[in-house]
């Protein structure tokens, strides 16, 4: 069962490699093709509190299905999310939350004092990808947008980043409703750029922690479309990877083609860096510990029969723990100069490596609260459709609210964005189902995700915020 939903990563290509400082899709990861995903049982939830179900379910009926497809048609892209801020803000205003615009750029941050207790953080992230929709839903996106470096392109929804503050809103409204059963301060952020790995970073540089409660406990969820609808993944401890991007700029000796010995050829010498690197993960770590080294591009020459003077590598790397973090980033220096070496070149032509700052770390999920958490989903859904998937290699920027001095516990959960009936349909046909960031993903039943994720989310913080029993 715990490959049966999540077991690997596109990236993020859901969502290719994340290179914060670009535009393009950040990395986190990716259900596992539908091919792959074994047939889940029928969604028919656990009896629980009939009557918190009932009112999210009345909810996104009167309200959540159109703010729903309000989000999905006028998506915005990462750092320029403005308008999309603006109504996420004025529908927690609406429901009694103190609300404060403008913290790192565009992002949120609303809180509901209620008395002594905990702080739980809830984190939604707003932003949007570079791309042209072609699903065949009726608020499909037409929106081009200009994002923050000038560039125009096609604005689509395709992480369903609508789907999660379509959910943040209905879970504000449930916990305001039931604000006599619970004590302590709930904070509730709506966060930019995760797609392109700043955002987080940003609200705690702009005095998230500071100039509002500090959690007590960090949670957030994310949509995915290799789970099936009406069920939840988890994964405790390391859930998701550390993510660098590194670039290597290769220097050789320039000439004619029909003459390499008269030259250093840096193309060659970029194709025994890249087949030394893999020696890193394969021969120094060990196989318990979890690292990847793609080379995702190389850029070199103008000419068939010109040797270039130079060539750029751009790679991604993968990690869990910090040590092996810090020792892929270093065997990569060694190993380029010492393949420049070996090619005869002096050391002042030796390959420049640069790690792009910041980096994505890598997203740990606190066993103590994970347990806690899963505690509290399983008694409203039942065990079968809340099971614990593999970690994968992909990155979330929401690692960043754990990273700090304090230290908060932190938890992240995975729901269904695609129905069972979908992926059965794909896996007969030997296809993979849309994945996140594909233009022909959006959830098939998004009705049961929001919703699913309205329950659950509500569920967590009001164990975690439960008043003490008296006696």
């Amino acid at each position: 069962m715990k490959r049966q939903f999540l077991s690997a990563v596109a990236a993020l290509a859901l969502m290719g490699c994340t290179q914060p400082a670009a535009d393009a899709p950040s990395d986190v990861a990716t259900p596992a093709d539908a091919a792959a995903v074994e047939s889940a049982p029928p969604v028919v939830r656990a009896p629980g509190d009939d009557a918190l179900r009932a009112s999210i379910a009345m909810d996104y009926t009167d309200n959540l299905q159109a703010l729903y497809e309000h989000f999905h048609a006028n998506p915005e892209l990462s750092l320029m999310e403005v308008e999309t801020a603006a109504r996420l803000a004025a529908e927690l205003r609406a429901l009694g939350y103190e609300v404060t615009e403008g913290v790192g750029g565009t992002g949120l941050v609303a809180v509901l004092p209620n008395g002594e207790g905990p702080t739980v953080m809830m984190r939604a992230d707003m932003d949007a990808l570079p791309l042209e929709e072609h699903t065949d839903v009726a608020y499909a996106s037409t929106v081009t947008g200009i994002d923050r470096r000038g560039l125009e392109s096609h604005v689509m929804h395709a992480c369903a980043h609508d789907t999660h503050m379509t959910a943040l809103v209905g879970t504000a409204r449930q916990m305001m409703e039931r604000r006599d059963d619970w004590s302590g301060t709930l904070v509730l952020i709506g966060q930019p750029a995760e797609e392109i790995g700043l955002g987080a970073g940003m609200m705690i540089e702009d005095g998230l922690f500071e100039r509002f409660p500090l959690p007590d406990y960090n949670l957030s969820f994310h949509t995915f479309s290799g789970i099936p609808a009406g069920h939840i993944t988890f994964a405790p401890g390391y859930a998701m990877a550390n993510v660098d991007s590194v670039d290597i700029s290769v220097h050789g000796r320039g000439g004619h083609g029909a003459y390499p010995h008269a030259t250093k050829d840096p193309v060659y010498l970029s194709a025994q860096i890249i087949v030394a690197l893999q020696s890193l993960v394969s021969r120094e770590l060990s196989p318990l510990d979890p690292g990847v080294i793609t080379v995702g591009a190389i850029h070199a020459g103008t000419k068939h029969n010109i040797i270039s003077d130079g060539a750029h590598l751009q790679l991604t790397v993968r990690s869990y723990t910090d040590e092996v973090r810090e020792h892929l980033l270093t065997g990569i220096e060694r190993v380029a100069h010492a393949q420049a070496a070996s090619y005869g070149l002096t050391p002042e032509e030796y390959p420049e490596v640069e790690v792009e700052m910041p980096y994505t770390p890598a997203m740990y999920n606190d066993p103590a609260l994970t347990a806690r958490a899963v505690s509290a989903m399983r008694a409203r859904f039942g065990s079968s459709f809340v099971t614990e998937a593999e970690p994968v290699m992909g990155g979330e920027d929401f690692a960043q609210y754990h990273r700090t001095e304090a230290a908060i516990p932190s938890f992240m959960f995975w729901v269904g964005g695609t129905t069972q009936e979908r992926l059965d349909d794909y896996a007969a046909r030997g296809v993979a189902a849309p994945s996140n960031h594909s233009p022909l993903f959006a959830p098939d039943d998004p009705q049961t995700s929001i919703t699913m994720a309205i329950e659950a989310s509500t569920a967590v913080a009001m164990d975690l915020l439960a008043k003490p029993t008296e006696g």
